[in-house]
């Protein structure tokens, strides 16, 4: 491997030898060199270190979400912190951070939404809402070397416990109509930090994806009285595009994804509320989270993906639908077809993905729970 420096230039000059021979030189001013970043052939295909004379560009490189970062995010609203086998509710002072801490939620420093914004409104045929509300980062593992993928079982069913508290409190709150929750994992789903984290984020309106799903499971329901979701779940249990199940629920390719490998977990019962889930759900549904999270990333490897809850809007009077998540794998970028028409081609049909996806999910179960 080899060794250099990085230095700036300051001049030309000449050495001149005992013999009188002159031999032209550059002169380079040498500041301090500092590791900026550590690349490495499991990760980036080879083995590097990148060098940057500014401190300041390393300390750029801090991970925020990190133990030990916590100055550079807001301060926590909620900390849980294990002690004597018991989790511990916790949160930061103005100068004073909570430390090994297991998962930790704080107010975004670069929000979506906001509490502070002007309450303003647009006339149509351009009419807008502020962007009033509420938007949190959710860190779902000290550990910097974790994914979605690889946290327990046992950590998922915390993080779960953390977004139904959050749930629960934004829906008492002033102007909140609809919380959203959802986690982007690799660069190419939107993530800026690999480091494990949920965004949970309130709107003023229901957004256009609910409010349609809602809608159409209306209807559905009104006209043959069954639920939608219900109908495709009980099709599903025994088809081919199953993936995984677990006692309360189920993973299987929809029948017209968007996205190849696109797969979704629900609740084998009809459910509306997130919120109101049981203890015992929480941990079937963190176990097939991380089992079927892990197959994905066996399947395909390094690959990026949005997980997205798909909730009912927990006020009163609101059209409700059977929640479920939604993990969409982004496996090749989308064209004009996708883009300005909304025809998406899907070159994996969702039977051989979940073919696939079954393969690698019920050996990752199984590693789970300890039968392998």
């Amino acid at each position: 491997m080899s060794i250099g420096l990085i230095g700036k230039k300051s001049g030309m000059s000449r050495l001149f030898l005992e013999d009188g021979e002159s031999i032209p030189v550059t002169a380079v001013s040498v500041c301090g060199n500092f590791v900026a970043e550590i690349k490495t052939k499991e990760k980036n295909g080879y083995n590097a270190l990148v060098v940057s004379k500014n401190k300041k560009s390393v300390e750029g490189k801090k991970n925020p979400f990190a133990p030990g970062n916590e100055s550079l995010t807001n301060p926590s609203v909620l900390s849980l912190v294990e002690k004597d086998g018991m989790l511990q509710r916790l949160q930061d002072s103005e100068d004073d951070f909570v430390e090994g801490w297991s998962i930790r939620v704080f107010e975004s420093k670069n929000p979506v939404v906001s509490v502070e914004t002007e309450n303003s409104y647009s006339e149509k045929p351009f009419y807008s809402e502020p962007n009033y509300g509420y938007h949190y980062v959710i860190v779902a593992s000290p550990n910097t070397k974790d994914t979605f993928s690889t946290i327990s079982p046992e950590q998922w069913s915390n993080v779960l416990v953390v977004v139904q508290d959050r749930l629960r409190w934004l829906y008492t709150q002033k102007g909140v109509t609809y919380v959203s929750i959802y986690g982007d994992n690799g660069e190419l789903a939107g993530s800026t930090n690999p480091h494990p984290h949920l965004n949970i984020l309130t709107l003023s309106t229901i957004p256009p994806v609910i409010d349609a799903e809602a809608e159409a499971s209306h209807k559905i329901l009104n006209e043959k009285g069954v639920c939608h979701m219900c109908q495709t779940i009980n099709e599903e249990l025994s088809g081919p595009r199953q993936i995984l199940q677990t006692d309360g629920f189920i993973a299987f390719s929809p029948w017209a994804p968007s996205y190849p490998y696109e797969f979704w977990i629900a609740p084998k019962k009809h459910t509306t509320s997130f919120s109101k889930i049981t203890q015992k759900e929480i941990n079937d549904l963190s176990l097939i989270l991380r089992a079927t999270l892990g197959g994905l990333t066996k399947t395909i490897k390094n690959v990026s993906y949005n997980l997205v809850f798909h909730l009912s809007p927990e006020k009163k009077n609101t059209r409700q639908i059977h929640w479920h998540i939604e993990i969409y794998p982004i496996t090749k970028p989308w064209s004009g077809l996708e883009r300005g028409y909304g025809i998406f081609l899907n070159d994996v049909s969702p039977e051989d993905a979940a073919e696939k996806l079954g393969i690698a999910c019920r050996k990752e179960l199984a590693n789970l729970v300890g039968i392998l």
